[in-house]
């Protein structure tokens, strides 16, 4: 009895512990004559050693300054599993750096992006082919008023239907919010008359000129933002 009441003691903090929301968000920058060859080998090189837990999902960048380039998104998974991967091994490194790597420009990044599901309005897995993301970078101490602004977001985007996954850096570089649009029914979700506009939908949920005050939190919070359009390339990640 004593051990089952413990259990249940404890059983919350090994859920937490367990939380499957990291991604290892990595860009690749082919040289513009190896782009072919490139996909080539990513594909190859993801279908045979990034599977299961680690299976790869690969976006194509279409617009913005990475524009070119490809996102490889692994996950998600927990802090845990991340910890105790271990090493790819020798043959891992030596395919990737002999058939991936040689058709690569200098320009690379990679990061863990941890998935925010307090202040997202679509769930962790309900992916969709097509998203736009804004980086939004907020001012050193500020990023606590930048979540509090992105929950009344989350009002809106429900209200309105939008899919919006938000996730946060971690250990990656300058502190960063990716608010991840999934267009659940294609591009069109962007036409001007698809859904009524932001403004209209924040001011109905929180008062008359109330988006000022929105538009206000952003110019004294955030340091800088972004935006960028990708599409997935089902045919180059892992089966």
């Amino acid at each position: 009895m004593t051990k089952f009441i413990l259990l249940c003691v404890f059983m919350p903090f090994m859920v937490i512990a367990q939380t499957k929301n990291v991604m290892n968000v990595t860009r690749f920058f082919p040289k513009i004559d190896k782009v072919q060859e490139f996909e080539k080998a990513l594909t190859a090189h993801a279908q045979k050693y990034h599977t299961g837990d680690w299976k790869w999902r690969v976006f194509e960048i279409e617009t913005g300054p990475d524009a070119g380039g490809y996102q490889v998104i692994e996950g998600p998974n927990s802090w845990d599993q991340f910890d105790k991967r271990g090493n790819l091994g020798q043959e891992h490194t030596n395919d990737y750096n002999k058939t991936v790597a040689i058709h690569l420009t200098q320009k690379y990044s990679s990061m863990y992006s941890v998935f925010i599901d307090s202040l997202s309005s679509v769930a962790l897995t309900d992916y969709s082919d097509k998203i736009s993301i804004t980086h939004v970078f907020p001012k050193p101490g500020w990023a606590s008023d930048i979540r509090s602004l992105l929950a009344k977001y989350r009002k809106v985007w429900q209200a309105g239907g939008e899919s919006v996954a938000v996730y946060t850096s971690s250990s990656s570089g300058p502190t960063q919010f990716a608010l991840v649009t999934r267009y659940k029914q294609g591009l069109k979700e962007k036409e001007d008359n698809f859904r009524k506009p932001f403004k209209d939908r924040y001011e109905a949920l929180f008062g008359v000129d109330s988006y000022m005050g929105a538009l206000e939190s952003i110019r004294t919070h955030a340091e800088s933002a972004w935006s960028e359009m990708l599409s997935l390339r089902a045919d180059l990640g892992s089966k």
